[in-house]
């Protein structure tokens, strides 16, 4: 009887020490998954807490200013792409597209 209630109070402790673990390792994760987000310049994660962590609705991120630069650089790109495709329509003389990959 007394080494039945011993091993309970020793599972016991060993099973809240299992789920501490597990809680610090949840935590852990998230800031690491939190962090890869911030670098590919995506809002963090907000999972509320419990057993049925839902993410919650990002919040608003501002955008540094190499991500800002990226897209103008990409949008004028593409923008440039777009007239120069528009001018060579527009060009009666120029030769019809060959091949279905051009």
């Amino acid at each position: 009887m007394i080494l039945d209630w011993l091993a309970q109070v020793f599972r016991s402790r060993y099973v809240a020490l299992l789920e501490e673990e597990v809680e610090r390792l949840r935590a852990e994760n998230r800031a690491l998954i939190n962090s890869l987000l911030g670098t590919a310049g995506f809002p963090p994660l907000e999972l509320s807490e419990g057993k049925s962590a839902q993410p919650a609705i990002p919040r608003l991120r501002r955008r540094s200013w190499h991500q800002i630069a990226a897209l103008r650089e990409f949008g004028a790109a593409a923008k440039t792409e777009v007239l120069a495709t528009a001018a060579e329509r527009a060009r009666p003389d120029a030769a019809p597209p060959r091949g279905p990959f051009h």
